[in-house]
């Protein structure tokens, strides 16, 4: 017998037990969306490898050891994409959505990074991304937050989650600070864990990041950023967060969250939680008004998050917060008994399709009433229903509670419906 062939590690399988709290998830999101007035773009799964080169940092860790990057035979450099905002930015600007025009986008699909899998962060993962162009005020900034603090109400999340907030400045003003920084952590280069010290020389900014409570225990000595931001960016992210405050929206200002990639800038957020370990961030962003330029499009102020779909999804069952109703098991089963029966269950399935919203499974196969019976109680059904040679002769249905202890009873077709519905069904 050949080797059973299975999953790439990191690269899961989304099973038909779970996909229910996926399709519940996404429709929330977009139904919130759609609510907003922001619009769905789809984009491809595989980019030139420069698009992210440019994009996100030679320099980052996405680009130098996470990326799944490949030549095709014409002997191009393509990458499976490792997030959306860069792939959004050139679908955009190659199709003239953005010069001279405001638009509110958003995205849902997978991403790749080669990383160590673990609870909450996988190989092949899902993320849902809005995207805004051409608003420079902080009131978009606002509107993004708060729509975000919106979802979380809705899933039942909120009280789990914490809003961080900090802006990063102008690009000068990150260079100047930059420099500050550089010379402050080289002086105690020896004292730095080893990933920042592979970073001091690359993406310096990034160690304030860092995981080491060693490396931030020393950064407390370190040149603080707020001392070098410049009047505009300050004057953003006040009103910033006059305008959260007025909304009800808390947060936690927290001057060393600086985000993973090159092109942010000023104001940038994470939703974080503790209910999931040590892969707290489910929801993070903030202003990228460079980065459009800087893929060849015309200087155009640039806002957006991204959210892991993985994540959410494993929120929502740690806190048990999945509505009862999020399920792909049938509320009614039909069996259909003896010679012929089958094509009168098909078509009372169809009856109810059209007419109800019920999910209704019919059974296929043909068998005893026993068997059927069995099999409606193992598809989780509430009831079933059964048509066999007298009760179709009769225009009847029998109709069998298979969760309470209810007696069968036998209902004309024409009533049917108003007997389900007052069964609460």
């Amino acid at each position: 017998m050949s080797k059973k062939i299975q999953a790439i590690r990191g690269m899961n399988d989304i099973l038909p037990e779970q996909s229910a709290v996926w399709q519940y998830l996404e429709s929330t999101v977009a139904n919130l969306l759609k609510r907003y007035s922001y619009q769905e773009i789809r984009m491809p799964i595989v980019e030139q490898t420069a698009l992210f080169k440019r994009s996100i940092g030679e320099v980052t860790d996405i680009v130098e050891k996470e990326m799944y990057t490949f030549e095709d035979r014409n002997g191009d450099s393509l990458t499976l994409r490792p997030e959306g905002t860069a792939g959004c930015v050139r679908a955009a600007e190659e199709h003239s959505l953005l010069y001279n025009q405001i638009q509110r986008l958003w995205y849902k699909g997978q991403m790749f990074r080669h990383e160590r899998p673990q609870k909450g962060r996988y190989r092949q993962f899902h993320q849902i991304g809005v995207e805004t162009f051409g608003m420079q005020g902080p009131d978009i900034d606002a509107e993004l937050i708060i729509l975000s603090a919106r979802l979380w109400k809705e899933l039942g999340l909120y009280d789990s989650v914490t809003l961080e907030l900090n802006s990063l400045g102008s690009s000068d003003a990150r260079a100047e600070y930059r420099t500050a920084l550089v010379e402050f952590l080289s002086a105690r280069k020896d004292e730095l864990d080893e990933d920042s010290q592979r970073r001091l020389g690359s993406n310096p900014m990034r160690i304030l990041d860092s995981k080491s409570p060693e490396t931030q225990a020393l950064l407390d000595g370190a040149p603080v950023f707020e001392d070098y931001i410049d009047e505009e960016s300050k004057a953003h992210f006040e009103q910033l967060c006059a305008m959260l405050d007025a909304a009800g929206i808390a947060y936690q200002l927290n001057p060393r969250l600086v985000r993973g990639l090159d092109y942010y800038c000023k104001t940038v957020f994470e939703w974080t939680t503790t209910e999931l370990g040590s892969q707290g961030t489910v929801c993070a962003g903030g202003r990228y008004d460079g980065l459009v330029e800087q893929l060849g499009g015309r200087a155009t102020p640039a806002v957006g998050f991204a959210m892991g779909v993985e994540r959410l999804i494993l929120m929502l069952q740690t806190l048990d917060a999945i509505p009862a109703h999020v399920s792909h098991q049938p509320q009614i089963f039909i069996a259909a008994v003896g010679e012929g029966m089958a094509t009168q269950g098909l078509l009372l399935g169809e009856m109810l399709r059209e007419k109800t919203d019920y999910r209704t499974q019919m059974h296929c196969g043909g068998g005893s009433f026993k068997s059927q019976i069995k099999k409606a109680d193992k598809s989780g059904a509430e009831i079933a229903l059964i048509l066999g040679e007298s009760e179709v002769a009769n225009g009847e249905v029998a109709v069998k509670f298979l969760r309470e202890a209810r007696e069968q009873e036998t209902v004309s077709l024409s009533a049917l419906i108003e007997f389900l519905q007052q069964t609460g069904l």
